[in-house]
């Protein structure tokens, strides 16, 4: 039986590490992030059922060879080749929201040019922030039922060709005229690009993880939870059945919203970058802490 020292494992641990160069370093670092972006797409999603299936065949494979069994090696051999379109088709999905989230961060943003600056970027939102929250206010008041989603970096073409183009300035009359409950206009979500109601009665995705979704929750959170996953938008929902003010931003939900945390939380969210990823971090641990109550 083959031995290996462990002064053999040292030497050679050793005589690897002084080849290292600093490029090299870099290069294991980009590695390792790359792996660990890979590993966190993979627990979040179906993937990881997709990846267990996908090892129990290259175990098959390797089972079969080493007993003998052609046909099955054969099969499984040719099944595997396919394995790289096989992931892309299987993993269009995760895969598209991957490269999306990397479009849409702060260093993609600036490397093509994409985007507006700050002082733009508040001329054209504060307005519609103030008519948002007047809005919401009224309709939570009369328990009315609302769906207000704010596009930001990543364009919502699809919902909108489902809904009714408005290109309306918003105002608390034009939001209580979309949902009040006996208009044609009132079912379904109202969607904001660039501080204008561009679009209303526009039908939003399905949550990734419907089932796990508190069953409390109606269709119009649902559908906020499912907006918020599929791109960075920021969508504001109003309760029919208890006029409470909720907000979704990156797949969870935050709940018992006042006019003036509404309008601190829209701020924060479209005028100062650096808040974003604190205000998710602070929304998602709040999110947990409610549902360990529960």
């Amino acid at each position: 039986m083959l031995r290996i020292h462990p002064q053999e494992i040292f030497t050679a641990f050793l005589s690897v590490v002084s080849t290292f160069e600093p490029i090299d370093v870099i290069d294991v670092l980009i590695l390792t992030y790359v792996i660990y972006l890979l590993l966190k797409l993979i627990r979040e999603t179906r993937a990881g059922q997709l990846i267990r299936g996908i090892l129990f065949l290259v175990a098959s494979y390797f089972i079969s060879d080493a007993i003998g069994l052609k046909v099955v090696s054969y099969l499984l051999q040719q099944t595997l080749s396919m394995g790289v379109l096989a992931m892309i088709v299987l993993f269009q999905p995760e895969l598209r929201r991957a490269l999306e989230k990397a479009g849409r961060t702060k260093f993609g943003i600036r490397l093509f040019g994409i985007g507006q600056n700050n002082d733009e970027i508040k001329q054209i939102w504060e307005p519609a922030i103030e008519a948002i929250c007047d809005s919401c206010v009224e309709l939570s008041a009369t328990c009315t039922g609302a769906l207000i989603v704010v596009e930001r970096q990543v364009r919502l073409g699809e919902q909108i060709e489902t809904g009714t183009i408005l290109n309306a300035k918003p105002s608390k009359e034009v939001f209580g005229n979309i949902f009040y409950p006996k208009t044609p206009l009132h079912d379904g979500a109202v969607i904001m690009r660039d501080g204008i109601i561009l679009a209303a009665a526009c039908f939003l995705p399905k949550p990734q993880k419907d089932a796990l979704i508190n069953k409390k929750l109606g269709s119009r959170h649902r559908a906020a939870i499912g907006m918020s996953e599929n791109s960075d938008a920021v969508v504001v929902v109003v309760s029919e059945e208890t006029g409470q003010i909720s907000v979704a931003v990156n797949g969870t939900l935050t709940r018992d919203y006042t006019r003036e945390k509404l309008k601190t939380f829209l701020e924060e969210l479209l005028f100062n970058d650096k808040t974003e990823i604190s205000i998710g971090r602070k929304s998602l641990f709040s999110s947990r802490s409610e549902r360990r109550k529960k």
